[in-house]
């Protein structure tokens, strides 16, 4: 069952923004398709301001198979790395739809991070973006960094499907013997891909991201829908989340995503991981990158980044 959509939202500015959204939605991303909804969200990032100024920003190629990434650093030697995976649905998103963000994130918490450009679907659907962000975290725990002015521990982050690719990287790693990032930080993370948690009927529309275009980029990128259950893609299908780094969980209140990620919060803590998971009350999907529209938004993604740096300060 919809939930009611007068719910209350976290401040004035983000229900103009929903109430627009709600008004003229757009057609929705399957009638779209990837091409135009990548035009679209350049468009929506040319119109921003630029994030904020840093020391060092460099475009590099990482690991064997050359992965393109983005390394930004707000001093000249990074304390820490965080290799931060976008999120878009595993069909949009790339360096420039989060360099704002990457830019506070480094800001905010103080450390270096690499933004990675994996592959996305539907011209390179799964495995693909979870075999470069492997690649991309193994190099970086392996001392990659070092290279690059990067001396300490290396963290992996993502937001929505990045949360997803950083969840699983994690599982393939351990699965493999490791070695693992330090820790894992989950902001609105996709963890089922069979959608089939409350929040994805009670939240499907009417509050920025809908359900079915998170169902369309699933089928982009893992088209058997036999496989959507597999642990391969949805970590929360993992039968054992032991031995995992430990993991900062935020979910937003108003999402269809919400429920998903609060139940691999709860099993990742079940399974002996060190966890903090914080609900977002009166925020939405994707507030990491709505700073410039809602003070409430800029101000979560501030207790993000805050959490981050209390988190790289407990594991050097």
């Amino acid at each position: 069952m919809a939930e009611p959509t007068d719910l209350p939202l976290a401040d004035a500015e983000l229900t103009a923004f929903i109430e627009a959204v709600r008004q003229d939605p757009g057609p929705p991303a399957r009638a779209v398709g990837a091409a135009e909804l990548r035009r679209a969200q350049r468009l929506r990032g040319q119109a921003r301001p630029p994030g904020p100024e840093l020391a060092h920003v460099e475009d590099l190629t990482v690991g064997p198979t050359a992965v393109r990434a983005r390394l930004y650093r707000p001093a000249e030697v990074g304390p820490a790395l965080v290799v931060f995976l976008h999120g878009g649905m595993w069909t949009i998103g790339d360096l420039e739809s989060h360099d704002r963000m990457c830019r506070r994130l480094a800001l905010g918490a103080g450390t270096a991070v690499l933004a990675v450009d994996y592959r996305r679907a539907p011209e390179h659907p799964w495995p693909a973006a979870v075999d470069d962000c492997v690649e991309v975290v193994r190099w970086a725990v392996a001392g990659g960094g070092r290279g690059t002015a990067i001396a300490g521990p290396t963290v992996v982050m993502g937001d929505s499907a990045g949360g997803n690719l950083a969840a699983l990287a994690c599982l393939r790693l351990r699965d493999e013997g490791g070695p693992l990032p330090a820790a894992q930080v989950l902001a609105y993370p996709n963890t089922d891909l069979t959608l089939s948690r409350p929040s994805t009927r009670s939240k499907a529309t009417g509050w920025g991201l809908t359900t079915d275009d998170v169902a369309w980029g699933a089928e982009q990128w893992v088209p058997d829908p036999s496989r959507r259950a597999s642990p391969e893609v949805s970590p929360l299908h993992a039968l054992d989340l032991g031995g995992l780094p430990p993991a900062v969980v935020v979910t937003a209140e108003h999402d269809p995503l919400r429920d998903e990620g609060d139940a691999y919060a709860a099993r990742l803590a079940a399974a002996d991981v060190a966890v903090r998971h914080r609900r977002e009350a009166g925020m939405v999907h994707g507030f990491l990158t709505l700073d410039t529209l809602s003070p409430a938004a800029a101000a979560a993604g501030d207790r993000v980044f805050a959490e981050v740096a209390d988190l790289l300060h407990r594991i050097r």
